[in-house]
């Protein structure tokens, strides 16, 4: 399974420098990352090791001086950098600010990839299209939006009605943009070259671009014919965004990853397009040390495999600031990877190559409702508050310890104070009205998923894959009417739907399908399902259950008491409509021959998960032998099961390099290898005889056998280029 060819595209990395020993990790694809003087050059390095080649961009940011300046057309465009209401320019880093795309932008960048085109790239992916939520000021946005709406610009935050026009328009003009450069692009290389070109759109997950307050197309991107797929861009860096649970506002990397990860693959589910999830060994700020980037690594890598449907990763961005420099950068202590993790990486590297997507294990199927609504509602405007921004240090972003207090003290008052206090919390990047209804699910071992609300609409049966889905339009609302049509006819068909939400977020007012009628989406639902909703209750409904519980879901983050509160009700709709839950401490799923389980802390228990059997850990550097595996709270695990491997035959069970072939011969086994230079490289393998000696390149190599598992382990020192490996019986 280790053994396979590159064309398939299963793992890949993007990098803008030169190939080094160290990153020639024998991957099957490279994304060779900006257009510059050098990119030629650069292509044709990693081309000639061997990798598929794509190229990667910004779409919303990049080296984009020579359109700014006025080269490209004779016009400055820097009238297009997005701009927050008090007239800053907010930037990616100096002279590179984030972009308004407009048709001009759009054509200046399709003229640019067209070099890349001519260069024979296989793919070219265009990342992070991202519009800031506070952004949405500049004179290239005020045209855009009478161009759309054929009436004059409104501040967004004046009104909510006008907050949420400006960030539907965000989300549209990217959309727009993809849609012109990927058809643009494809139609260039097929009329020049013959060649069909693929087109593909990195981004953040939906639920982290809630918490930073960006709008991007997220599931619009499904309604593109031209993209044929995405990269997940979910990492240490998005996913240890801390969150509230049981009163407590810290990281959770794996419970935050593995929502991100969930809501990804809802993007092309359905489509037959391709995912990518990517990890990163690192991340972005280099202020961590080694032990830090471990950790949270395997929480990232452990969260995506447990998403079966996906089987497909980008390994690593940038892995040249890895593999060759120093953490804590800048600091006198800083040290560069350590051996033992650097080992870690390369075996995992070659691991998720050999993952084959299968479908979810049996259990209650429980979801929560998303949507790229929620994008567009994620602050206040001045008329909800007695203070005004600009008397907040410009800015309404309020996430600290002293924000939980004044909410402690305010959220049981009557008053405009309590309300402020409760908007406040509401609108933080901490997005305690999604994480409320989540974590105290995800945390008791219940594998839920985001739903993507618009897909009910795109695909017939999006939601038969679900038994459960809880619902709240407090931080998002429903884009039309048919999806509450088709959540009724689900429930009506056997779906239990539990509500959270009495009508507190004032985005309940904007003027949209359900304004005149409606005093909120909710309503709407409830007459769908054909119900007069109680304060807290639930009935039948056809042949499902409907449940409404009249409340802020961000109570339920307010302590544990509420949390469980939450988790009670929950249990009790889902005891009452014959789908009972059992909550225990952990997740773990089988994805042959590999078993994945990650246990959680703030949970049912703090009981360690034993795991017995005959293994090999796939995330230690020796690929490590063992009979039980004990699993704390906040570790994870990846094992192959000895016990689903054909022991009659050679096979490779773990490696830190590629094996492009094997053979067997007169004297042994025969294995040509090639990896990344500059580490100690590990590959164990079950074999049907007992080895007595092996060699690399002729010259002797580590070997240790195991008998109670009938597996060996070659250890040695790696050099960059094609090896010959012999096992000699």
């Amino acid at each position: 399974m280790f053994i396979r060819s590159r064309t398939e595209e299963r793992t890949g990395y993007q990098n803008g420098a030169f190939p080094v020993d160290s990153i020639d990790n024998q991957c099957d694809f490279v994304m060779v990352y900006r257009l510059d003087e050098n990119t030629e050059q650069r292509i044709k390095a990693y081309r000639d090791l061997g990798y598929v080649i794509h190229f990667m961009t910004g779409i919303s940011w990049g080296h984009y001086l020579d359109y700014l300046e006025g080269e490209f057309d004779g016009r400055k465009h820097w009238d297009e950098a997005q701009t927050d209401r008090f007239g800053n320019q907010i930037l990616h880093s100096p002279k590179i600010p984030y972009m308004v795309p407009t048709v001009s932008f759009c054509d200046y960048i399709t003229e640019k990839l067209k070099i890349i085109v001519d260069l024979g790239v296989e793919a070219i992916h265009v990342e992070e299209p991202e519009f800031w939520d506070r952004a949405g000021y500049s004179e290239a946005f005020k045209r855009e939006y009478e161009l759309y709406y054929r009436a004059p610009w409104q501040p967004p935050h004046e009104s909510v009605d006008a907050r949420y026009k400006c960030a539907k328009l965000k989300a549209y003009l990217f959309t727009r943009t993809i849609d012109r450069l990927a058809s643009s692009l494809k139609e260039y290389a097929f009329v020049k070259y013959g060649r069909k070109l693929r087109f593909y759109v990195p981004t953040h997950s939906l639920i982290n671009y809630t918490q930073w307050k960006i709008v991007s197309p997220e599931g619009r991107l499904a309604d593109i014919p031209a993209v044929d797929g995405c990269i997940a861009q979910v990492w240490t860096g998005t996913s240890r965004e801390k969150n509230w649970f049981n009163g407590a506002y810290k990281e959770r990397t794996f419970e935050t990853a593995y929502l991100e990860y969930g809501v990804m693959q809802e993007l092309v589910k359905g489509t037959g397009r391709q995912m990518w999830f990517l990890h990163d060994p690192i991340e972005d700020n280099p202020g961590f040390d080694w032990n830090d980037y471990r950790k949270n690594y395997l929480c990232t890598v452990a969260a995506s495999l447990l998403h079966p449907k996906v089987n497909t990763y980008e390994i690593c961005p940038w892995p040249t600031r890895v593999f060759t420099e120093k953490y804590p950068r800048n600091d006198p202590a800083g040290e560069p990877i350590p051996a033992d993790y650097a080992t870690i990486l390369n075996n995992t590297f070659q691991t998720l190559g050999t993952l084959e997507s299968g479908s979810e294990q049996a259990c209650t199927r429980v979801g929560i409702l998303t949507g790229d609504s929620q994008l567009c509602q994620r602050a206040y405007p001045d008329s909800e508050f007695s203070t005004a921004a600009e008397e907040i240090t410009g800015t309404v972003l309020i996430d600290s310890d002293a924000l939980l207090d004044s909410f402690r003290q305010t959220l049981f008052r009557e008053g405009e104070a309590a309300r402020e206090t409760m908007l406040r919390f509401m609108e933080s990047s901490a997005f305690p009205a999604f994480y409320s209804l989540a974590l105290p699910l995800l945390k008791y071992g219940v594998p839920v998923r985001p739903v993507l609300a618009d897909n009910t609409r795109r695909y017939a049966g999006y939601l038969d894959d679900y038994d459960v889905l809880v619902v709240s339009y407090e931080y998002m609302k429903p884009d039309s009417p048919d999806v509450n049509a088709t959540l009724a006819e689900w429930v009506k068909q056997g779906g239990t739907l539990i509500y959270i939400g009495g009508g507190f977020d004032p985005y309940h007012g904007v003027k949209s399908w359900w304004t005149g009628k409606y005093a909120t989406p909710a309503e709407h639902l409830y007459a769908m399902l054909g119900i007069d909703a109680p304060e807290k209750g639930y009935c039948r409904c056809g042949k499902g259950v409907a449940a409404v519980w009249q409340t802020n879901p961000c109570n339920f983050s307010f302590n544990k008491e509420n949390a469980d509160g939450f988790r009670a009700f929950f249990t009790e709709v889902t005891d009452f409509a014959g789908k009972p839950l059992e909550y225990r401490n952990f997740l773990s799923i089988d994805r042959a021959p590999y078993k994945i389980a990650a246990v959680m802390d703030e949970s049912v228990s703090d009981e360690p998960l034993s795991l017995k059997g005959s293994f090999i850990d796939m995330f230690t550097p020796a690929f490590d032998v063992l009979t039980e595996k004990i699993v704390r709270p906040g570790e994870n695990t990846m094992l192959c099961d000895l016990s689903l491997i054909d022991r009659t035959t050679p096979q490779i069970l773990g490696t830190s390099v590629r094996v492009n072939k094997m053979e067997e011969t007169e004297q042994g086994l025969r294995l040509s290898v090639r990896g990344a230079g500059d580490f100690r490289a590990n590959i164990r393998l079950s074999l049907p005889f007992r080895p007595t000696d092996a060699t690399i390149d002729g010259a002797p190599c580590g070997l240790i056998y195991d008998e109670p598992s009938s597996t060996a382990l070659l250890s040695f020192d790696n050099v960059t280029g094609n090896r010959e490996i012999l096992i000699k019986q």
